[in-house]
């Protein structure tokens, strides 16, 4: 039997790996959408890992079904970790996936390639609508190139580039995206968190 779970997020971009990232587990993969929630969950918390817990335990007692959700960032050392908790933020509020990469390589004007070291890093949560919370996490170490590069994958993919593959988050197909990314590193320990729960 396919256990129903609440996809806590309004990226369709983020779903669509989701459903291919789970595919192999007993899983019905519901949206917001399609339960027919609006809220918009304040990301106020300090880390990523409170980020991801107060969406998934906030839409799971609403939707009462269990819920996933993640938060994710990109940390670049020269900048001191950011965008972080902040990536999807860090150009301001509205702002396009691709102004939030060009604000960022402005930041990075003048760094050397050696100097150009990041991570990017997911936490998911996963909530029971009874309130218990199981993590997991993953992180994919790169490059942030001098400018962007590939069409695919979203986000600051375009711009982190992976030396083991010679090519940026953005140029790699999605089946190898999903294997390598701190995404899909995280997904992998997903059926641990849903046994602990007992899910």
């Amino acid at each position: 039997m396919r256990r129903r779970v609440l996809l806590a997020t309004n990226n369709s971009a983020k779903v669509d790996e989701y459903r291919s990232l789970l595919q192999s587990l007993p899983l019905e993969l519901v949206t917001l959408g399609d339960v027919g929630i609006t809220t918009v969950v304040d990301e106020v918390g300090e880390s990523l890992e409170e980020n991801a817990r107060l969406k998934a335990t906030i839409l799971a007692a609403e939707g009462r079904l269990v819920a996933l959700a993640d938060d994710s960032g990109l940390e670049v050392d020269a900048l001191g970790g950011e965008p972080g908790r902040m990536s999807a933020r860090y150009a301001g509020e509205g702002a396009s996936d691709n102004d939030r990469v060009k604000y960022l390589l402005s930041r990075l004007e003048g760094v050397p390639w050696g100097g150009r070291s990041a991570r990017f890093r997911c936490v998911i949560a996963v909530a029971t609508p009874e309130g218990e919370v199981g993590f997991c996490s993953g992180e994919c170490r790169g490059v942030i190139t001098l400018a962007p590069k590939g069409e695919a994958g979203f986000g600051y993919d375009p711009i982190f580039y992976l030396p083991e593959w010679g090519k940026t988050m953005a140029e790699l197909s999605p089946e190898v995206k999903n294997r390598v990314s701190h995404r899909g590193q995280a997904a992998l320990k997903l059926p641990q968190v849903l046994m602990r729960l007992g899910l």
